[in-house]
């Protein structure tokens, strides 16, 4: 009797271990939703429920996720990591989260995002970055986010996006960019190609509005045409690295004169958007096709008047003059003259 009370005692100990709540927690069974927020953690509580579908983790002092941080919450569906001071995310700290939809990761202070970060996240639909300090996006995140529909990286440091870092979300419809320091030079002209077509295809943006160079501060990076635009420079090989090492030199360290410096300063100088002289006004060009088409209608007109004008003389004056002819001209009438002369005769 007593070994079978000591079984059921321990059974019910390793239930409230598996799925008890963790201090600071609030958890609701019924809707398998977890509540930590606001609890001043400074790290991911332990012993979360396992059958947690939504974790809420915001406005805590949380400042580095290490790796396998979720691997409790294997079934988690929205995770809001919002208003902590995380800086640093190792590169498997969501590993595991294998049916992960929403990830909440604003106010914070992370400063850039390891491209192996988010691998293991194949059903994330919606990724929330803005408020942060990011500078830097890989050219990719991960494989191909087939379900992604929402990427917003507003209020960042961002001053260009790689394209390919869009291409490889197919299915967004919705991306926030603004409050950035977009730089709009030759490098952000694969951006704004994208967004065209993306525009075009009923994506939703925000927009890009320049950060600089001074001349499109505050533009909208889609209303600057694509003219304006200069190819990049290819960089140019490096004719010295070609050549063999000559005797005696240190490490095979090359002293290369200044004029190299001063070039790739005037190849950057040349990547930046050059603006050319600025096309006739829209609507002084307007007026000017409006202006010709009416003056072309007139002449026109009045070139069919004359044309019907004259017509009209003409066959006004070939009946008048020519009516005596065609009675004179008539074979009965000859015919009757000839018999009446030849009675009298």
């Amino acid at each position: 009797m007593k070994g079978e009370l000591l079984l059921f005692s321990s059974v019910i100990v390793l239930l409230q271990v598996v799925y008890g709540c963790p201090d600071k927690c609030r958890c609701h069974s019924s809707t398998n939703f977890v509540d930590c927020s606001q609890q001043g953690l400074a790290e991911i509580p332990s012993h979360l429920p396992p059958q947690t579908r939504t974790l809420h983790l915001q406005d805590n002092q949380i400042h580095h996720l290490p790796a396998f941080a979720f691997t409790s919450v294997p079934w988690l569906t929205a995770l809001n990591l919002s208003n902590n001071s995380l800086s640093d995310l190792a590169p498997g700290a969501f590993h595991g989260l294998q049916h992960l939809q929403v990830l909440n990761l604003t106010q914070n202070s992370l400063l850039s995002l390891e491209s192996r970060l988010f691998h293991s996240l194949p059903q994330l639909r919606e990724l929330d970055l803005s408020s942060n300090n990011i500078s830097h996006l890989p050219t990719s995140l991960g494989e191909t986010w087939e379900n992604l529909t929402i990427l917003a990286v507003q209020q960042n440091q961002l001053q260009q996006l790689d394209r390919a870092l869009l291409e490889s979300m197919p299915s967004v419809r919705l991306l926030f960019l603004k409050d950035n320091l977009w730089k709009c030079n030759c490098h952000l002209l694969g951006l704004k190609l994208w967004l065209e077509k993306f525009i075009y295809k009923g994506g939703i943006t925000d927009g890009v509005i320049c950060g600089s160079p001074d001349t499109w501060k505050g533009k909208d990076l889609l209303r600057i045409p694509h003219e304006l635009y200069q190819p990049c420079p290819l960089a140019a090989p490096d004719p010295e690295s070609s050549q063999p090492q000559r005797p005696g030199s240190t490490h095979g360290v090359v002293l290369r004169p200044s004029e190299n410096h001063n070039s790739g300063e005037r190849d950057l100088l040349e990547c930046e958007l050059k603006p050319k002289p600025r096309p006739a006004n829209l609507r002084h060009a307007i007026a000017t096709v409006i202006i010709t088409g009416v003056v072309c209608g007139i002449v026109c007109l009045m070139m069919l008047a004359a044309a019907i004008y004259g017509c009209t003389y003409a066959a006004i004056t070939a009946q008048y003059h020519g009516g005596p002819l065609v009675q004179t001209n008539d074979p009965g009438k000859v015919e009757e003259k000839e018999r009446f002369d030849s009675s009298l005769a």
